[in-house]
């Protein structure tokens, strides 16, 4: 196969993680007979400075013509003043927009090597295997807003239309689960939330009448996702619960540096990113934990590429590096010896090679 991947480095952290990434899609290429070839484009904090912009016209045009894009983080303290007139984040949610990704798959699993990195008992998350899917382009982060010295305001707002696709997303990838889904919202207040629950309930009901589906207020999701994680299969939510309850899960695994995401729309080109921000603090020392950006790109390989064996190939060399004592800073243990991002990334390398 051959491809085309736009890779956003982006801001802090972002293009220091992204580097490895590369390194493992390259050499998942060699070792398979694919031809990649890798695109860069700036976005966010780094666009601003080359352009004004945070999403410049040759990075659309990049992503528009490639298979996939990968991308670090965006984001700084540098571009977000309260004076601000652009932020980095815009960047982020425009291309959302451009591309059409309506959909942010974030899976949540435990390894069993990494259940002392994750502050719960190891025997409340062991098995851990959520697969969360948050509306992306609706909501709270897209409504009309508006402020002055003396109010502020942001609409939350959704259609029965973009509430339909993305359940649909929901129920496919439930059937090929334990076909069980939670759908998240707070319909005990919001009208969006209303609106939400009737709609899921009326799609799956009509296309996936095989899936069981359970409601559950956001504030009750929050609390059981600590309390009895394994519960959970798919877990439906929009935009702004998504968000919040996706840093929360990570927490399960050990490190926001463990967790990818895919960000999905009707067509096969994907946004692939790990769900941590550019960490500026860390920015440049070569300390940051990559493999949240190289399973995104197992992600890329699955979804967009439909390479489902070098996608597994991948997940399963990160699990023999963690296996094998590999811990960043993020989840190494008191006293113990940590390595830098490109170590973390020679391990996965080396596991790849290793596999039969």
């Amino acid at each position: 196969m051959k491809a085309r991947i736009a890779v956003l480095g982006g801001d802090g952290i972002g293009p220091e993680v992204t580097a490895e990434a590369v390194r493992v899609l390259a050499a998942v290429a060699g070792r398979h007979g694919h031809e990649f070839e890798f695109v860069e484009a700036l976005v966010g904090g780094a666009a601003i400075d080359a352009s004004g912009s945070p999403l410049p016209p040759r990075t659309i045009d990049a992503c528009r013509t490639s298979a996939a894009v990968l991308l670090g983080a965006v984001g700084g303290p540098q571009w977000s003043g309260p004076s601000a007139r652009v932020r980095p984040e815009q960047g982020l949610l425009d291309l959302r927009r451009t591309l059409g990704l309506f959909a942010n798959l974030r899976p949540v699993r435990t390894i069993p090597e990494m259940l002392d990195a994750s502050p719960l008992k190891p025997e409340v998350i062991r098995g851990v295997d959520i697969m969360v899917v948050r509306e992306l382009t609706g909501g709270i982060y897209f409504g009309r807003k508006s402020r002055t010295a003396y109010e502020a305001e942001d609409v939350c707002s959704y259609t029965a239309a973009e509430i339909e696709r993305v359940t649909r997303v929901a129920g496919r990838l439930a059937m090929a689960r334990r076909r069980r889904i939670v759908s998240v919202d707070k319909a005990n207040v919001l009208e969006t939330s209303r609106l939400w629950r009737s709609v899921v309930e009326r799609v799956l009901a009509e296309e996936f009448p095989e899936v069981e589906l359970e409601h559950m207020l956001v504030d009750a999701a929050a609390m059981h996702l600590i309390k009895r994680p394994t519960s959970f299969d798919v877990l439906l939510t929009e935009n702004m619960f998504g968000d919040i309850l996706t840093d929360e899960a990570s927490m399960l695994a050990g490190s926001l540096g463990l967790l990818p995401s895919a960000s999905l729309g009707e067509s096969s080109v994907g946004l692939y990113e790990p769900i941590h921000g550019s960490a500026p603090d860390i920015a440049g020392r070569g300390i940051a934990n990559p493999l949240g950006t190289i399973l995104s790109a197992a992600m890329l390989l699955r979804y967009s590429l439909g390479l489902e064996a070098e996608a597994r190939a991948v997940e399963d060399a990160v699990a023999a590096a963690l296996a094998s004592g590999v811990r960043t800073a993020d989840i190494a243990q008191p006293g113990s010896i940590a390595v830098g991002s490109r170590a973390a990334g020679d391990a996965v390398l080396a596991a790849i090679s290793a596999a039969k």
